[in-house]
Formats: structure tokens, C-alpha cells, sequence
């Protein structure tokens, strides 16, 4: 008898086994063909998607093979992987050299200045525009506010530079008072607010875009209903449009946030001289001169490696602060 139950017992459990296999081959299978049928359906869609997927591989993450350089005591002729490994010494030479402390102040100093007066001008822009009512007119604005963001800072800096020349028009208006001229652009007093002005005049339309498209998802009655209620337009910018742009506000500044030792190396590198190198280099230009004027690749990587750290760091910390403060569907996860 006890032999008997045994051996149904094991027989069931083999049984049970069996079915559970076949279903899992089963919803495998069907998986494997509802995934064939939908890359059939959106074959389009993903060959579009393709480009930007190659570019991220190629050009962002191939070359963080390259990060083993911070390591190492890299030689061209020997090769990346051929040079020897030096442990931690060039994050000791980076912590121990002084101009890397100077380049992270300029860095963090213009970074934060451009959180604090630029990042809101896109958000102000955005809602003032939106309350225009003539259309025509509101396009025509919105089309040219878009127009310096694709110019490069080449060109932007060629202009800027011009107009802060002691030829310029912002010096012919210093001489019209009585004043001596001054060469802002060599200036340490002004250098920093001049990469301030220029900053938000290249980027405040363009990054008006995703606010416009937030205050066009606002629904409608929600205004209608404040009208009727006797809400002025200012009322209702406080109470409707600014807490429903929150959630977007705060997703742009996480990810502004990640790029705050980003203080912009294109703009900066164009526009500045020796003259004010003491309040406008900063890592960006710093890692340039190492790795590419002084050929130190690996000293150069160590600092590009440290940004990277601390960024991720910041990111992290921003969103998960925003969470604790009751966002939770204003982070990124």
C-alpha cells in the first residue's frame, strides 16, 4: 500500500512537472510570436529608432571602454590595453594639484549662477507668451525666440565679442554718459555675466518648447471655470498653470541638475582669453587643455571620470529629494 502511494505520488509529481514544462514552452512560444508580429507591425518605427540607437552606442557608450585610462599609465605607441596600470595615482595628482580645486569653483560657481538666472527664463517665457491671445503674433515670437539656439557658439561668440569690443555698441553707450570704455571681455568683474546673458539669449526659446507644449495639455475648463469664479489672469497663472507645469519643472531640473559640472564648454571656449581664465575655466577646458594641448590622457580621463561620478551622484540625490518632499510623479523613477 505504501509502496502503491509512493510510487502515484512520485508519478503525480512527475505529471504536474510535465504540465508545468509545456506551459512554459507553451507562453514562451506564445511571446516569441506576439513579439515576431509586433516587430513585423512597427518594423518602420524601429528602423527609425535605429540612427539614434547606433549613435548612442557608438559614440557613447564604445568610448567608455576608455575610462581604464584614469588607471593607467597611458603611452601612444604602446597601446591602452599595453600601458601599464598605476592604481589610483593620477586621482592623487588631480586631488593634490590646486588649479583642479580653481577649475571646479569657476565650474560650479557658473553652473549654479545659470540654474538660479537662466533656468527660469524658458518657464516665464513660456507661460507670458501663452497668455497672448493673437496667434499670428504669438508664432512670429515663438519662431524667432527658436532661431539662436542653431546658431553655433562660434558664431555667437564672434557676435558677443563684437559687441563688448571697446567699438562696440555697449561701449558707445558707456562713452554717451561720460565714461571711460571697458573691455568687458577681459574683464573678471564682468566676464561671468556676460556667459550668463549669452547663455539664456542662445537657449531660453528653445527650452520654452516643452513648457509650451505642457501649458497646451492644460485643460481648458479648468480656465473657464476660474474666469467664471471672477480669477484675473494673474490668479489663474498662480493657481492653474504654475502647479500644473510643477511635475515638468521639476523632471527639467533633475535633469539640469546632472549636468551642473556641464557648465559649457562650447560657449566658454570660444568666448573667454588668459586674461580671465580665473573665473571662467573650468573643467571642461581644464581636462581640454590636459588631454588634448598637454597630451596627458590619463590625468585627463581621471578628471573626466570624477565629473561623471558626481553627477550621477547629484542626479540621484535631486530625484530622490523631490520624492521625500512628496513628488513622486514628478521624478524620473
Amino acid at each position: 500500500m505504501n509502496a502503491h502511494s509512493f510510487i502515484d505520488g512520485k508519478e503525480r509529481g512527475e505529471l504536474q512537472e510535465s504540465i508545468a514544462t509545456d506551459r512554459k514552452a507553451e507562453i514562451a512560444s506564445k511571446f516569441k510570436s506576439e513579439l515576431r508580429r509586433k516587430i513585423r507591425s512597427y518594423r518602420v518605427l524601429y528602423f527609425m529608432l535605429l540612427p539614434g540607437l547606433l549613435y548612442f552606442l557608438i559614440f557613447h557608450y564604445v568610448p567608455m571602454y576608455g575610462v581604464v585610462l584614469a588607471f593607467k599609465n597611458f603611452k601612444i605607441m604602446q597601446g591602452i590595453m599595453a600601458s601599464p596600470w598605476v592604481g589610483l595615482d593620477h586621482f592623487h595628482k588631480v586631488f593634490s594639484d590646486p588649479n583642479f580645486y580653481r577649475v571646479l569653483k569657476n565650474t560650479i560657481l557658473i553652473s549654479l549662477y545659470k540654474i538660479v538666472f537662466a533656468f527660469p527664463v524658458p518657464i516665464l517665457f513660456a507661460i507670458l507668451l501663452s497668455e497672448l491671445t493673437r496667434e499670428r503674433f504669438k508664432k512670429w515670437v515663438q519662431t524667432i525666440s527658436y532661431l539662436p539656439h542653431f546658431m553655433s557658439w562660434v558664431i555667437m561668440a564672434g557676435i558677443f565679442i563684437s559687441i563688448f569690443s571697446l567699438n562696440g555698441p555697449i561701449n558707445a553707450i558707456v562713452k554717451l554718459f561720460g565714461a571711460d570704455p571697458v573691455l568687458f571681455m577681459a574683464d573678471d568683474r564682468y566676464f561671468r555675466s556676460i556667459l550668463i546673458i549669452t547663455d539664456i539669449y542662445q537657449g531660453f526659446g528653445w527650452g520654452s518648447i516643452v513648457y509650451f507644449a505642457a501649458i497646451a495639455g492644460i485643460d481648458p475648463q479648468l480656465q473657464e471655470a476660474a474666469i467664471m469664479d471672477g480669477a484675473g489672469r494673474i490668479k489663474r497663472i498662480i493657481y492653474i498653470t504654475v502647479p500644473m507645469l510643477l511635475p515638468v519643472i521639476s523632471i527639467m531640473l533633475i535633469l539640469r541638475m546632472a549636468h551642473v559640472l556641464d557648465a559649457g564648454f562650447d560657449q566658454i571656449f570660444n568666448m573667454y582669453n588668459p586674461k580671465v581664465y580665473g573665473v571662467s575655466d573650468i573643467l571642461d577646458t581644464f581636462v581640454y587643455r590636459k588631454g588634448l594641448v598637454e597630451t596627458n590622457y590619463s590625468y585627463a580621463t581621471a578628471v573626466g571620470l570624477f565629473k561623471s561620478a558626481v553627477a550621477l551622484v547629484l542626479i540621484v540625490l535631486v530625484n530622490k529629494t523631490v520624492n521625500m518632499m512628496g513628488g513622486k510623479d514628478h521624478t524620473l523613477w
